[in-house]
């Protein structure tokens, strides 16, 4: 199951998957990932991507979220923060994220508030919660 939402006042696209997504709907998510983010084009896109509750993807569908990532930065996307508990899901996030380049725009949390803080301020106004 996913969800996704726009913010177009702070142009911040949220999405959350959580369990397992089988690939028939990874593609829908893709898709409707892809045009959520072309609704905030042509501004400082930001991702904040809620996968406390997903579980490890196939091969195919972590490939699909390396090409979505690899639009969004064509698309505009400067930052993205993950909402990440699971240590399994982490290893296979920082290797699709580093197949897509996302990794240089990338940082990882445990709270949303500290994820929303870097999201629209930057590390400059998040200080200690990036630390911690």
């Amino acid at each position: 199951m996913y969800r996704i939402d726009v913010d177009r006042a702070e142009s911040i696209v949220s999405f959350a998957l959580e369990g397992y997504i089988r690939l028939e709907e990874m593609q829908r998510f893709v898709e409707d990932l892809r045009a959520a983010t072309d609704e905030v084009a042509g501004q400082a896109i930001k991702i904040e991507a809620d996968l406390r509750t997903f579980r490890p993807a196939s091969p195919e569908a972590a490939d699909l979220i390396r090409r979505v990532q690899e639009y969004g930065l064509r698309s505009g996307v400067t930052r993205v923060a993950e909402l990440v508990q699971n240590q399994i899901v982490a290893l296979q996030l920082n290797r699709v994220a580093s197949g897509s380049g996302t990794d240089k725009i990338l940082r990882r949390f445990w709270q949303e508030s500290a994820a929303r803080t870097w999201l629209k301020h930057g590390d400059a106004e998040l200080g200690v919660a990036l630390r911690g």
